[in-house]
């Protein structure tokens, strides 16, 4: 499986230092700028001092605008709006997506105490709410593409608070300005299912009857899973947004 601590290694990219600027100004009433261009060695020193040419201004200046379309871009689609996002707030700093997952077959992880071997089973239609910093997951009871009257279960998985907020642990969060909205689902169900599930919080039960013993009955094995169980936490998806 992916470790928890580098599973974010899939969305994001590596930099290292190549250069550095240093702007120098005179003191007085009609002060003056200079700017001096440093190249960096392969431990990121500076070295080879010189005045900052025209050429590597054009550098700098369209590395800016690079990144000012890297801020713009967040949550926007690659291509066609996939099908199953319902709806898309893409504000940079407060951004949040709406989407949902069909029935589907995963790859989980338990931790020891739980006595659940970790393997794939199937997972219920699921509805995921997440911003760049939290997400709330909820179950469906139907592969149908929900609507705003659609009644919401609570997921049947551990982890996750009664408010459908799922805590992490210690899995770092890394979601990039630059997302697009396809990578920024990719990542968050990324997140989820490849973290450890461990406990149950507070005194809350996701499902009618015992947690431990449906996930035992499911993993590894192409059983469906069992609906009946899940339990309405009387919200709809329209409660959401």
């Amino acid at each position: 499986m992916n470790d928890e601590n580098n599973i974010t290694e899939n969305f994001g990219t590596l930099y290292h230092p190549k250069s550095a600027l240093v702007f120098y100004e005179t003191k007085g009433e009609n002060s003056d700028v200079y700017v001096e261009h440093f190249d960096m060695d392969k431990n990121g020193n500076p070295i080879n001092a010189h005045p900052l040419t025209v050429k590597e201004a054009k550098v700098l200046a369209k590395s800016l605008q690079t990144d000012e379309e890297k801020n713009q871009a967040f949550l926007k689609p690659k291509g066609i709006l996939p099908t199953n996002i319902l709806h898309i707030n893409p504000n940079a700093e407060k951004g949040t997506v709406l989407w949902y997952t069909k029935t589907q077959q995963r790859q989980m992880y338990f931790v020891d105490s739980l006595n659940i071997p970790s393997g794939k089973a199937q997972v219920p239609p699921m509805l995921w709410y997440a911003n760049k910093n939290s997400l709330a997951v909820f179950a469906l009871t139907t592969d149908r593409r929900p609507t705003e009257k659609t009644p919401l279960h609570y997921a049947p998985f551990f982890n996750i608070y009664e408010d459908g907020k799922v805590c992490m642990g210690t899995v770092s969060i890394d979601i990039k300005n630059s997302a697009s909205v396809e990578e920024f689902i990719q990542a968050w169900e990324s997140y989820f299912f490849n973290s450890y599930f461990s406990h149950l919080l507070g005194r809350h039960s996701p499902i009618k009857g015992n947690c431990v013993t449906v996930w035992k009955d499911l993993i590894g094995t192409d059983k469906p899973f069992p609906k009946e169980v899940l339990k309405k936490n009387n919200r709809t998806l329209k409660n959401l947004l």
